[in-house]
Parts: structure tokens; sequence; C-alpha cells
């Protein structure tokens, strides 16, 4: 069998990518979804099982509320059909670290169908449509190690085993790994949003498989596909993606086909490697689960779960544009996180310059919090400090470079801006005209050069002069006034 080799873009450009993503968000649920265990991360290892998520003989399964409520929710959020009644079913096959020897899952009978997410891509926009999204519970979790020596040994830990899961499947309507890595990007923005899961890639709250084939550009029918799982960021799916396809390109280019299997991506090597042949759908032999009822979510239900939805991230985005005349930039970064959007509109309410916190948001806090690798909860500077800072610039109190300053101090000291503000002794900036025309002076005689381009007409050359005087001054004038001072005696 060939295996992958760089093609070129003259061969890549003959055929055309075919992707569907299977997301699997684990829910923000107490309790696992058929029994009452706890879903806590981080316990000992096989501590959070019962008689129900170990499987044992008799123990029957109760449906958890909440987990139900939270998948509703998710669906409205990706603007699903909610189906009124759906049936859990067996999903029978064997694994390890599956208990009963079967998942209990639904099948074709949904809780959700026939949403869609809208994803930027190349300048305009693109609906991405989702298949269903379905309840499940979770399987648990195989620990390997030692297998390069003699030693080696698989450990179970059944702690997931019965976490309640709701799978994502999207139409394979994806044509490029960009195209993939967006729709994952917005999928995920729109679920941390309803708050039903932390989505965190880390601790496995949120899982993908991706299905790739390639077809012959023009062509209606779908290639052999493969199925690559277990890849744990979003980054790596893009770059697992990239190799498969130009993998499966050259595997058709040589004359060869591809075979139909479930492949692991090596982030370390970039490469996918062959797992296991691909099951269909009817080797699970999937039917109805016995021991629970079909499950009702009737339009009064519906209609309760709905009201806690919120204000999704497209739509606050186009409003906070409007309502604070900030821009298209400024509105994608603070609607990132709801929590950073709920800060942002805390302050900017009350604030006269809306767009002045935005800029200090995105130029001087973001940044510092980045290079000091915290998140936004952990700030030191508030939101509500930002917005004092602004307003502090606004009426010319402080200039940009003392904003700065006490910023750098505020991340220093792990103090709040105006806690800062005040032990500093509320700084301002200096409007003593006189001493700046001292300044002004000194600078002009200083920089004679410059003088004479400014007056043979090179007017730009106002920057550099209040440059020198606000350096000579500390940054304790008021950079507006040194402009007036200068231009008075550049023009005279």
């Amino acid at each position: 069998m060939a295996t992958a080799s760089a093609v070129s873009p003259e061969v890549r450009a003959k055929y055309e990518p075919v992707i569907g993503l299977e997301v699997h968000v684990q829910l923000l649920t107490e309790s696992k979804i058929f029994c009452s265990c706890s879903t806590r991360f981080g316990s000992p290892p096989n501590s959070n099982v019962c008689p129900v998520c170990l499987g044992l003989p008799g123990a029957l399964p109760v449906l958890n509320k909440k987990a139900v409520e939270f998948a509703v929710l998710a669906a409205m959020g990706i603007q699903c059909r909610i189906n009124e009644v759906s049936v859990f079913a067996r999903k029978n096959y064997f694994y390890p670290d599956l208990p009963k020897g079967y998942q209990i899952s639904q099948y074709d009978k949904p809780i959700a169908e026939h949403g869609f997410i809208e994803i930027a891509i190349d300048g305009g926009l693109k609906k991405i449509g989702i298949t269903r999204l379905h309840l499940e519970e979770d399987a648990g979790k195989s620990l390997h190690e030692g297998f390069a020596d003699a030693a080696s040994k698989t450990a179970i830990d059944l702690n997931r085993a019965g976490v309640a899961l709701a799978e994502i499947v999207s139409e394979p309507d994806m044509r490029s790994p960009a195209e993939a890595y967006e729709y994952l990007t917005r999928l995920k923005e729109i679920i941390l949003y309803t708050g039903v899961s932390d989505c965190n890639m880390e601790e496995g709250s949120l899982r993908c498989d991706a299905n790739i084939s390639v077809r012959l550009r023009g062509e209606s029918k779908f290639g052999t596909k493969t199925e690559i799982k277990n890849v744990n960021s979003f980054r790596f799916i893009k770059q697992a993606l990239e190799y498969e396809i130009e993998r499966q390109i050259g595997i058709l280019e040589s004359g060869e086909t591809i075979t139909q299997e479930t492949r692991l991506y090596n982030a370390t090597e970039g490469k996918t490697y062959a797992m296991r042949s691909k099951e269909k759908a009817h080797d699970y032999r999937y039917f109805p689960e016995p021991d629970l009822l079909p499950l009702v979510v009737d339009e009064k239900w519906q209609a309760d779960i709905r009201g806690g939805l919120p204000e999704l991230p497209e739509a606050r985005r186009s409003r906070m544009i409007q309502e604070y005349g900030i821009t298209v930039g400024d509105a994608h970064t603070l609607t990132l996180t709801r929590a950073m959007a709920d800060q942002f509109e805390s302050v900017a309410a009350k604030s006269k310059n809306p767009k002045r916190i935005a800029n200090l948001v995105q130029g001087e806090l973001l940044g510092r919090l980045k290079a000091a690798g915290l998140e936004l909860e952990e700030s030191p500077i508030s939101m509500a400090g930002v917005a004092a800072s602004a307003d502090l610039v606004e009426a010319g109190t402080i200039s940009g470079k003392m904003l700065k300053d006490l910023y750098d101090l505020s991340f220093e000291r792990k103090l709040d801006f105006e806690v800062v503000y005040e032990a500093e002794g509320r700084p301002e900036q200096s409007r003593d005209t006189a001493s700046l025309e001292t300044l002004a002076d000194e600078v002009i005689a200083a920089n004679p050069k410059q003088v004479e381009q400014y007056r043979a007409g090179k007017k730009t050359m106002i920057g550099f002069f209040v440059g020198q005087v606000m350096k000579a001054s500390k940054g304790q004038a008021n950079p507006q006034l040194v402009n007036e001072v200068l231009t008075k005696k550049l023009e005279a």
C-alpha cells in the first residue's frame, strides 16, 4: 500500500476533501446520566462507581433530568429541531472499559436533529449542517503503561463510565481542514455560552472524531472515508486532516484503493496510523433499551428550557457593535467567552466611551495576561479597573504612558488598578504651561535640523518633538497641551 507523500499543488487541486465531524461533549451534570455517582474529575481510580455504571446484573438505569435539559439547551444553541419523543438504544460492542458490553445511546430516534452552524470562511459565511445531537453514556478509560519493557500493563478506570455525553454529528459539508477548524471553534464557543459543558479537551470534556474522504472535483459520489480518533486539540485535528488528505490523494494517484478504517494521529510525527477496520452501524446491532421508557420532551418543557438559552455569540457581537460603537475585531475579542462579554457590558453601559475600554482590554490587558500566563478570571485588573483607567485617560487626568506604568504596577503587585492609582497618590498629567514651554524651548534648541525640516513643510515632525517633550517630562505632560505649545513655537 502506498504511504503518504507530499503531492504537488497541481495534483492536490484535482481533488476535493469531504469532511464530517463527530463531537462528544461531556455535559456538566454533577452526577452520571443513569445513576447518582459523582462526575468529579481527578478522583482516585474506580471510586466514583456503583452497580449501575459497573454494569452489574440486576442494576437498572434511571435517567438524569439535568442531562436531558443540558442536551436540549445545547441543541437549541446549534439551531436543532427538538424531537418531542426520542428513544434510547443499546449499542452492542466489546471494549475493556465498557463494563456492560453495550453502551446506552440513541440511534434512529435522537433527541434533536437538523441544525446548523454558520462559519466565516474566505470573507463570507458558510452554513455547516448538523445531522443530529443525541444523548449517550461515556465509556471508562484504559490506561496503558510500560509498553517499552516486559512489565507492560493496562489498567481500567471506570470513573468516567456513565458520564452524560451529547454527541453532535455534522453533515459532510466541510471542504477543507480550515473549515473544520472554524466549525469546531464556533461549536465550542456556542457550547460554552450555553453553560452545558466546560469543553476542557485536556480532561476529555470535549472530544472529536473526524471523517475524511477525497474525490475528484466535480464528482457527486463520496470517496471511501477514514475516521481519525482521539485527537486532543483543534490544531492537531487540522494537522491530522491535512496529512490524511495528502495520504489519500497519494494512494489514489498511485492507482490503489483506500481502506475504510479508523486511524490514530501521532502529533509528534505528524502522521496518522491504522488502528482498526471501520465498523458499520449494523455491526453494533442496535435495539431499543428495554429498561428505559421513550423520552418525552413536550412543548412546555422545551419552552422552560429555552428560557435559559443565553444570547449567542454572533447575535451578541452584532448588538454590541451597534450599542457601543466598537469594531468587528473588538466585538469578536470581547465575546470570546461569555464571562468576558458580561464583564465588558457591565461597565460599558455606564461609560462615556466604551470604545476606549475595548481598546484598553485589547491593547493593554489581554497582552499582559498572556505574558503572565493568566486567564481573565485571574487578572489583577478587573473590568471595573479598566473602565476607571479609561475614564482617567478620557478626562486627560493621566497620559497613555502613565496608564501603562500603572498597569505594570498592578500586575507586579497583583492589585487592581484603582488600588494602585490611590497608592501612587492619584498622579496626574502636568498642565503647567510655563514648565512645558521651558521643556519645548530646550527640545527645539537641541534639534535644529528637525526644526528646519518642520519649517520646510514636513509637518509630521511635530510627532518627534512631542515625543521628546513627553520623554523629558517623564510622561507626566499632557500630550494635547504639549502639541499646542510646540505648534505655536515652531510656527512662530
